[in-house]
């Protein structure tokens, strides 16, 4: 039995997320299971280093599997890639150590929120952005964001159907950046509880709009109550784009996402 590491890129919008739910609704895992199963001649099942909503897109979400079935690695590759719908691709694959568990052995997990700003909204970029039309007071939502690094408890960011056994989170950073007429929030954590990215970004676009200061931040938190925070922000802007691990697993390290955005690492 052999562990394989794998990189996937996927496109969200035809997906109910990235996890197998019940028979006849479309997830991105229970795809690649379906086309990996058929490459290995037995059932594969993969686990995912986390979860995505519906609609939520992925540049380089890490998963595993084990597999009994003796094939090159460019052909568990090529193979998959000639058998997967067009917004499902392997980036890569590699065997890897048999401790090596895409959910637990991860360290950190990354997120890009997109933000398109503009008056008109963008057609090329359908259900992968969101379009804010409305004035922005950009340089005030830069100084929020910060406001959401450090160890919190993020109860009143988190969503009622939560199943977390507890909200206390370690966000290494939260960077909001402007790009041109993009606005990228850049946010890493030891983990991320339901909704936490977009509902951050729900109460960064409030702060911009001037419904509220940056202080309320602190008063969201110190509520430890969901309806003390705002909106929770669409899926359709929302990417993640790394898994962090330790280093003796070396596994590849790919371009952050999304890659047409062209921004900086």
């Amino acid at each position: 039995m052999q562990r394989f590491a794998v990189g996937i890129e996927f496109c969200g919008i035809r997906y109910k997320g990235w996890q197998t739910q019940e028979v006849g609704i479309r997830t991105v895992q229970a795809t690649l299971e379906s086309v990996l199963s058929q490459i290995a001649a037995h059932p594969v099942h993969l686990q995912g280093a986390g979860r995505t909503d519906a609609g939520v897109h992925a540049t380089n979400m890490v998963a595993h599997f084990d597999s009994t079935a003796i094939r090159p690695i460019k052909g568990w590759l090529l193979g998959a890639n000639s058998s997967l719908p067009k917004d499902i691709a392997l980036q890569w694959i590699k065997p890897v150590a048999a401790d090596f568990h895409a959910r637990f052995k991860a360290q950190a997990r990354r997120y890009r929120y997109v933000v398109y700003s503009s008056p008109s909204r963008p057609a090329l970029l359908h259900k992968q952005v969101t379009h804010a039309y409305y004035p922005l007071d950009v340089d005030k939502m830069i100084q929020a964001a910060s406001k959401f690094e450090g160890t919190h408890n993020f109860e009143s960011f988190r969503a009622s159907s939560c199943q977390s056994k507890q909200p206390v989170r370690h966000v290494s950073h939260c960077r909001l950046i402007q790009h041109g007429c993009y606005l990228v929030l850049d946010i890493q954590a030891d983990g991320f509880l339901h909704h936490m990215v977009r509902n951050i970004m729900g109460c960064l676009l409030e702060i911009g709009q001037g419904m509220y200061e940056i202080d309320h931040i602190d008063e969201i938190f110190a509520a430890e109550d969901r309806k003390a925070a705002g909106i929770t922000a669409p899926s359709d802007g929302l990417y993640f784009i790394q898994a962090d691990y330790p280093q003796r697993f070396e596994l590849p390290q790919v371009a952050l996402g999304p890659h047409w955005l062209n921004m900086p690492e």
